[in-house]
């Protein structure tokens, strides 16, 4: 992961908005997203790094400044006013934290709504990576791949599946295990 911010801070002042859940939202992503900008925005001193998030409730939860739009994770057009609001705002990279659950729409379809309007490079960082993917969760993963620029997973098991499970949506080279 630090390996994204120091190639992306070294070529001037950038824009990186980090796609998930965030703090104070209790769950893994939220934890993992709100880590990650704050050493993201600790360590590129003349970076812009905020997010946009899921809110799993209509009332939503009471973020820190970083977090600069909500969604409700139910309504598709809301994933597209997101994609707007970093298209006008000219984020240079987006990093999306994908995890089938908190996205909605069938297998989190949702978020292809997203990644298809977005006018910026998108680095996929996968979770999960299912061994026996549903139909459903198999085409929604081509489709996110097929959108992403990278492609990362925790684990070179991860990135075996992965690359076996998208063959036909993922560019060669795309992927990347972070240990």
């Amino acid at each position: 992961m630090i390996m994204i911010q120091t190639t992306v801070c070294r070529s001037g002042p950038r824009k990186i908005a980090l796609i998930g859940n965030h703090l104070p939202r209790q769950c893994g992503i939220a934890t993992f997203t709100s880590d990650l900008l704050n050493a993201l925005a600790e360590e590129g001193h003349d970076m812009e790094c905020w997010a946009v998030v899921m809110n799993d409730v209509p009332e939503g939860y009471r973020y820190p400044a970083q977090v600069r739009f909500e969604l409700n994770h139910k309504i598709l057009s809301d994933y597209r006013l997101a994609a707007d609001f970093l298209n006008m705002n000219q984020v240079d990279v987006v990093c999306l934290q994908h995890e089938f659950g908190i996205f909605g729409g069938d297998n989190g379809s949702h978020i292809i709504e997203f990644l298809s309007n977005l006018r910026m490079p998108v680095v996929t960082t996968l979770h999960t990576v299912l061994q026996n993917p549903t139909r459903g969760q198999s085409a929604v993963l081509k489709r996110i791949a097929q959108l992403s620029d990278r492609m990362i997973v925790m684990s070179d098991r991860g990135k075996e599946i992965l690359i076996a499970a998208a063959r036909a949506g993922t560019r060669s080279g795309s992927a990347s295990a972070v240990p």
